[in-house]
């Protein structure tokens, strides 16, 4: 995205949520977007998956500009680029099987030649999620929070996206889980080469699963770099503050 703005309200009475916000997300790379709560996260993140249009700049997606009136890159886009929210117990639709939940993007999108097709992809990325082929008949109240999340992340990979977008993915689960979350989507990024982007306001889980930190405060960027150079040897005054407000041990 380049330049980006978003303002709300109207009448005289406008807030701004995003400031021209300049961010880069390269094919394969990891990239995590910091800050507190108000700093913009939610905003951006919408406008990062095409579910909101900016007041001004420009959100692209492989060099087109991505236009919520444009339905055939609109499809594409979809299909390139799945979310997993923060929680499953709310994401997921207690209604549903697993089976039904994985492959409703499939069929929403209309992969695969027929049922029998979708069905195997449904057990294949369930496998790749550590959930076994008995999952598909269960509800999700009959799992716990960390299994929820994978069949949440199982959801998103059903459709093969290249982008994997993480909404706070693992702050809705208890501690001793998040690490196991952390570690298979660190996994999966690898083995399936997927692009991750992932909006925190935990700076410590930023750092162990991306490449590259956008810190974000009051709408605006305010500092952005290799994660390494922006948490061993941030410019900004804030940065140092959202690092010491990170617990530590002993």
């Amino acid at each position: 995205m380049h330049g980006v703005s978003r303002e709300f309200g109207g009448r005289g009475r406008t807030t701004t949520a995003l400031d021209g916000v300049d961010i880069a997300v390269h094919e394969g790379r990891s990239v995590g977007i910091v800050g507190e709560s108000g700093a913009g996260k939610s905003t951006l993140l919408r406008l990062l998956l095409g579910l909101d249009t900016p007041t001004s700049g420009q959100v692209s997606y492989r060099g087109q500009t991505l236009d919520r009136r444009d339905r055939a890159l609109l499809k594409r886009f979809r299909r390139e680029v799945q979310v997993v929210l923060q929680d499953p117990r709310s994401s997921l639709d207690p209604r549903m099987t697993v089976a039904q939940i994985v492959a409703e993007p499939l069929q929403s999108l209309r992969i695969g030649a027929d049922q029998r097709e979708r069905s195997a992809r449904v057990d294949e990325v369930l496998g790749w999620v550590g959930l076994d082929a008995d999952a598909r008949r269960k509800y999700p109240a009959q799992f716990s929070g960390g299994q929820r999340q994978r069949i949440a992340i199982a959801r998103a990979l059903a459709p093969s996206p290249k982008v994997l977008v993480g909404d706070e993915p693992v702050s809705a689960l208890d501690v001793s889980v998040r690490q196991q979350i952390m570690e298979l989507l660190a996994r999966l990024r690898t083995e399936l080469g997927l692009t991750l982007v992932l909006v925190s306001h935990d700076v410590a889980i930023v750092g162990q699963l991306c490449e590259e930190t956008v810190v974000l405060r009051g709408g605006r960027v305010e500092e952005a770099g290799q994660t390494r150079q922006v948490l061993t040897r941030p410019t900004s005054p804030y940065t140092r503050a959202l690092l010491d407000a990170v617990p530590t041990l002993g």
